[in-house]
């Protein structure tokens, strides 16, 4: 379930939701995912999703998922992942400038999770390893005692997402998987943030310490794209994107930098997710 900050719950994609509980709770389904989650599949999705033949399908996914295309900018798309990765007009999102306010990097719905002194963070009751995600436990070990953040982004958010600080930061480092969809309900059967594709950096940020940010694919996201490798970046700027599909931001804060706004601990201690835009204020330096 998923809650906006004013607390009211809402509801989405719930055929979506009806169709992966088939995949992931049969034998059949998951004898399917073996196919679909393929990197193969994803590049040839993505192939006709650049490709003029996907034109038809953008007014459709307009009218289905209510987007308010006012809120970006107006231009002709010759593909859907030309629309899919459109770019919303600055003043609908904008960013808490404040270098005390942690900001969200993306639209998304958002919950966070303790790390404990072995590495691991709990998600309903399932056991994470930093170590699996990073394949680094020296890295890994680094965050013992901090907090992790999961953004998921579902296929009618903005995909694209920015910095939430000033700072320097290393290299990407891509790590080659499967394609799961990021939704909760593939979490009961897979251990999506060791298996699927990601790519993460280590960012030396001015306010809130060293930060990893994983950016994780999902089915049918065969791209991550991200806009620079190592160097200076400032709060705010465009980090990068993702294609056509729903895909996941992870965040790593060090023990005693950040505190989470309350609402959305006290969220994500009930099972809820909170939806959250980039930009938008989800926490405070310590």
């Amino acid at each position: 379930m998923i809650k906006k900050r004013s607390g009211e719950i809402i509801v989405t994609n719930e055929k979506q939701n009806e169709m992966l509980k088939k995949l992931y709770g049969t034998a059949g389904g998951r004898l399917l995912l073996k196919v679909l989650t393929r990197p193969i599949i994803s590049k040839i999705a993505g192939a006709f999703m650049d490709s003029p033949l996907s034109i038809p399908l953008i007014k459709p996914f307009i009218r289905k998922n209510n987007i308010d295309m006012s809120q970006y900018e107006k231009k002709r798309y010759l593909s859907y992942n030309a629309f899919f990765t459109r770019k919303v007009l600055p003043e609908k999102r904008p960013i808490d400038m404040d270098e005390d306010s942690l900001i969200s990097p993306c639209d998304s719905k958002l919950s966070v999770y303790k790390i404990n002194s072995r590495s691991v963070f709990t998600i309903k009751g399932s056991r994470y390893k930093l170590s699996d995600l990073l394949k680094n436990d020296f890295l890994a070990r680094r965050f013992e005692g901090g907090w992790c953040m999961i953004f998921r982004l579902e296929v009618d958010d903005y995909h694209r997402y920015c910095y939430i600080d000033n700072g320097i930061k290393t290299v990407n480092h891509f790590i080659k998987g499967e394609l799961h969809t990021v939704n909760p309900i593939a979490l009961k059967k897979y251990n999506i943030y060791k298996r699927n594709c990601r790519e993460y950096t280590l960012m030396h940020t001015y306010n809130f310490g060293d930060v990893v940010q994983v950016e994780v694919g999902a089915m049918m996201v065969g791209r991550i794209f991200n806009l620079h490798t190592d160097g200076g970046f400032c709060k705010g700027v465009e980090k990068g994107m993702f294609e056509f599909g729903g895909s996941t931001i992870v965040m790593l804060f060090e023990k005693d930098r950040v505190k989470p706004d309350a609402d959305i601990l006290r969220n994500t201690a009930y099972g809820y997710e909170t939806v959250v835009k980039y930009g938008e204020k989800i926490g405070t330096s310590m």
